[in-house]
């Protein structure tokens, strides 16, 4: 209700005791939606701050307040030497006017995120210049066409069949609420009348209160339980609303928001456990590939040439087993190629026990943070909080600057470029010889960097979930299957003249997979 009439008919009257007299010695903004007056009378300063930003637009009218050296503008020279005459809220109106001794005419026109402020150069004119330019509308009003004269008598009030928005459309949303949680809207006439006559003498009593609900700072004029905040002055409520509305709300979104996002990193990094743990489970608990190799080694004399399946004796289990041998392999290379195989499992092994335990730490971490922020109170902890722990937003240009998306696969690191361009630049800046580059196939796409890790080979579970990446951020990205070549970025080499993003590709594999997009990007 701070942007009400009912609250501005008690506001005006003191305001206008507080500052009739004097002059307005600076008029500037500082801030993104914020316009500030000074105003002295020789002795005394007053500031009137009024805030229009669509998320918090209320006023306050301080006794200190200091400019800042630069990042500033000046506004309204018209009104600079001016003396300030009356200060009027017009009837049943958001908005009320300020008046100079020369005739000039300030208006503040609060409705919501279309609030602005007006310069008049006298009362009856159209307004010559506007705090909040977009509003184009605003340039055809009128000062004395926003009054709006109500007939709050039984005869209208039965006339509008008790409608209250039309009755008396200044109410506002408490006061509904007030009205509906009565039974109001099902009540006979007699009934709404009684309830419509006893909000209005509340919203006649000036006693205001600071309450929040659902996470919003509200001022009302009612009866309230449980309050942050009582006074019976309007100055000392809009001034005490205004730290809350823009202060304490600001810090807040801002703390909720951190915490949204600690949240929702928490249950990605859950996932990721989860599933780790099935695939780990899943590799421990099944036949190793070398020892399949073993047991077709030991029984190379059982095994016909040419043979496609055999049953051999399985002496790690003490039981026979159907071994599937591949056609056109010997029995010896298949074991070759399952010994390789068992070696790259082991490695994989390692590589999820390690995920695992970094995630695990992750975890803790994250629940250490949120049970910290719990207990910050001020912005300066909270970003104290958010720079020790690296945990502000990256900077939109050094966001722009930066020619590519980074993935976590399996612990290896996966850059995805973001345009033809930048596919160049990851090529040329990011990315080594042993590196792993891949590509959709025969469509246009980003460059995928699958960054190596000393000392391991990457899994081919890891090189399918980037080649995934790499048919997502392709033109085949809604094929249900799509071609994805990769090779070492050795292979990998840029053409003298040739168009942003194409390459010469020496030697190549190719997979197939489904497009999926990513689960976890990190950040920059």
């Amino acid at each position: 209700m701070h942007l009400n009439y009912h609250f501005l008919k008690f506001l005006c009257p003191q305001v206008h005791e507080l500052v009739a007299g004097m002059k307005v010695y600076e008029c500037f903004s500082q801030n993104k939606d914020e316009l500030v007056m000074g105003l002295s009378d020789g002795s005394n300063e007053r500031f009137i701050r009024a805030s229009l930003s669509p998320a918090s637009t209320c006023l306050s009218f301080p006794s200190d307040f200091k400019r800042s050296k630069k990042n500033n503008v000046s506004l309204f020279p018209q009104l600079i030497s001016e003396t300030i005459v009356t200060v009027e809220v017009l009837e049943y109106e958001r908005a009320f006017t300020v008046h100079f001794a020369s005739g000039k005419v300030l208006l503040f026109k609060l409705h919501g995120s279309r609030s602005n402020i007006l310069f008049f150069p006298d009362h009856g004119s159209l307004p010559s210049s506007l705090f909040r330019h977009e509003l184009k509308d605003d340039q055809g009003i009128k000062i004395d066409e926003l009054r709006n004269p109500l007939d709050l008598g039984w005869d209208r009030f039965v006339e509008l069949n008790g409608n209250a928005s039309l009755f008396l459309p200044t109410l506002g949303k408490l006061p509904r609420l007030w009205l509906k949680e009565r039974g109001y809207i099902d009540a006979d006439m007699g009934l709404k009348w009684q309830l419509m006559q006893e909000v209005m003498d509340m919203l006649e009593h000036p006693h205001f209160s600071i309450i929040q609900e659902q996470g919003e700072y509200l001022l009302t004029l009612l009866p309230a339980d449980q309050t942050l905040f009582d006074t019976a002055d309007p100055i000392e409520a809009a001034n005490e609303f205004f730290k809350y509305a823009v202060v304490y709300q600001s810090f807040d979104r801002e703390k909720n928001q951190l915490v949204k996002k600690l949240e929702e990193a928490k249950k990605r990094t859950q996932a990721y456990l989860d599933k780790t743990w099935a695939k780990l489970v899943e590799l421990e608990q099944g036949m190793a590939p070398n020892q399949l190799a073993d047991i077709i080694m030991a029984n190379l004399h059982l095994i016909p040439t040419g043979t496609d399946n055999v049953i051999l004796y399985d002496f790690y289990r003490d039981q026979d087993l159907a071994v599937n041998i591949k056609r056109g392999l010997s029995p010896q290379k298949q074991a070759e190629n399952l010994y390789r195989k068992g070696k790259n499992r082991r490695i994989e092994i390692q590589q999820l026990q390690k995920n695992l335990e970094d995630k695990e730490n992750y975890l803790l971490e994250i629940d250490m943070h949120l049970e910290e922020i719990a207990d910050i109170s001020h912005f300066k902890a909270l970003r104290a909080f958010e720079k020790e722990n690296n945990l502000l937003p990256a900077k939109k240009e050094q966001q722009e600057s930066i020619p590519f998306k980074r993935f976590e696969i399996d612990g290896f690191e996966a850059l995805v470029g973001k345009s033809s361009k930048a596919n160049d630049e990851l090529l040329r800046k990011y990315a080594w010889k042993e590196d792993l580059w891949l590509h959709a196939k025969d469509v246009s796409g980003s460059h995928v960097i699958l960054k190596h890790r000393a000392g391991q080979r990457f899994p081919n579970t890891t090189i399918e979930r980037a080649a995934e990446l790499a048919a997502y951020y392709s033109k085949n990205k809604t094929e249900s299957l799509a071609a994805v070549i990769y090779t070492p970025c050795k292979f990998v080499r840029k053409v003298k003249g040739s168009a942003p993003g194409a390459v010469m590709v020496d030697k190549e594999s190719v997979v197939m997979v489904k497009p999926k997009g990513p689960e976890r990007q990190l950040d920059h």
